[in-house]
């Protein structure tokens, strides 16, 4: 485990509400580290996923020590209660030992995957975010969140999948205004898709 933190989710149809991030060590499509950017399938990424040094990171001994670890960074009572696993790519190791443990202290169970991986059973929320060359294994959720834009991974080419939601959200680096200008207009043109801004990098929250 990389790190496990208690913030707000900043972007997709959850935003603003309280969560436990899980965030998983790992990823099929990147290193994450820069030597190996270039090469990597996805090239984008803006999140340290390496090794286990983040805030009550480390190895837990199974999914009850790792559930434990969560409801101890939560601070909201017993109600509401929302953990986000999220990576890297969390199904690369999440199961549904780990989904049961996390219900039973009373958490809804919210995954943000590339989709490429199956999903265990008894996730509240599948949250995908498809990445242009890899190919999915997962055909629907609650939300497609697709990084815009993707050559190689035009949003008309996910309509067809079994999502609640279909969200647009522009990539970051040096052409985020542009990016998000163009997503602006791909929405007002294709109503099916909503803006998704990353609004804790906005607000200063991790």
């Amino acid at each position: 485990m990389k790190e496990i933190f208690l913030t707000l989710q900043g972007e997709g149809m959850q935003a603003g509400r309280a969560a436990v991030f899980c965030r998983f060590s790992g990823c099929n499509l990147w290193s994450g580290l820069e030597r190996d950017r270039a090469h990597a399938a996805c090239r984008f990424c803006d999140t340290d996923f390496v090794g286990l040094d983040g805030t009550a990171g480390g190895r837990f001994a199974g999914p009850d020590a790792l559930a434990d670890a969560v409801e101890g960074a939560w601070q909201g009572g017993t109600g509401h209660r929302l953990a986000v696993l999220t990576g890297g790519e969390p199904l690369l190791q999440a199961d549904a030992a780990l989904v049961r443990a996390l219900h039973a202290r009373g958490f809804e169970v919210a995954v943000e995957t590339n989709g490429t991986q199956p999903a265990p059973a008894g996730l509240d929320w599948i949250c995908v975010s498809p990445k242009a060359g890899a190919a999915m294994v997962l055909s629907g959720g609650d939300e497609c969140k697709l990084v815009f834009p993707q050559p190689g991974a035009e949003p008309a080419s996910f309509e067809h999948l079994a999502f609640r939601h279909f969200l647009l959200q522009p990539m970051d680096g040096p052409d985020r205004e542009a990016n998000t200008q163009a997503a602006i207009a791909h929405c007002l043109a294709n109503p099916r898709w909503r803006l998704s801004v990353q609004t804790h990098k906005t607000v200063g929250l991790r």
